[in-house]
């Protein structure tokens, strides 16, 4: 019940809000606080689905990187064992330490690319939101608004507050309208 009243009591200042919202593009939100799901906004925008695009073609050729290197020692691991009944347990001893340093830098190396990928990511994701800015900013102007929060923060809101779809058209058109689309 208190949940219910506390629903009405948020939405009923928004209702104008609803009715004044427009199609992408265009704004006419009037609201002290709007919302942005900033994932979507980085993933559903023209430089995000590149970015994401380059990010998943070099994951897949990591993976399969991996699988070649993978299948490349176990047949070496194959390889060694075969040798083993034929030379002495120290000299055996010495190749399987060698071969398990192989191993381990080859993991540490494969892991850093991992790493490097994500971070490539990350760092798109801080590149588009620092060149996404102003015209967030503008948005919040336009509504009257005194903040844009994430709505994933947000405990109940109207969707009417939410401008992640207009901010996608309007970053997409005023990036590329700019020829300022961000360069990782």
């Amino acid at each position: 019940m208190l949940l219910a009243a506390l629903a009405l009591f948020l939405s009923a200042p928004l209702a104008g809000a609803q009715q004044q919202q427009t199609s992408p593009g265009g704004l006419t939100i009037q609201s002290p606080v709007l919302t942005i799901d900033a994932e979507r906004l980085f993933e559903e925008s023209a430089y995000g689905r590149r970015v994401i695009g380059e990010v998943d073609a070099r994951g897949a050729d990591l993976a399969a990187e991996n699988r070649r290197i993978e299948d490349a020692l176990g047949v070496e691991e194959k390889n060694l064992t075969d040798l083993r009944s034929t030379i002495t347990p120290a000299e055996f001893r010495e190749l399987a330490d060698a071969f398990d340093e192989k191993v381990q830098n080859t993991r540490r190396e494969q892991d850093a690319k991992a790493r490097e990928l994500n971070n490539t990511l990350e760092e798109a994701r801080v590149v588009f939101l620092n060149a996404a800015a102003p015209v967030l900013e503008q948005m919040m102007r336009e509504a009257g608004a005194a903040v844009v929060m994430e709505r994933r923060s947000v405990f109940i809101s109207s969707n009417a507050v939410d401008i992640t779809l207009t901010a996608i058209t309007r970053i997409d058109s005023v990036l590329a309208e700019e020829g300022t689309v961000p360069d990782e």
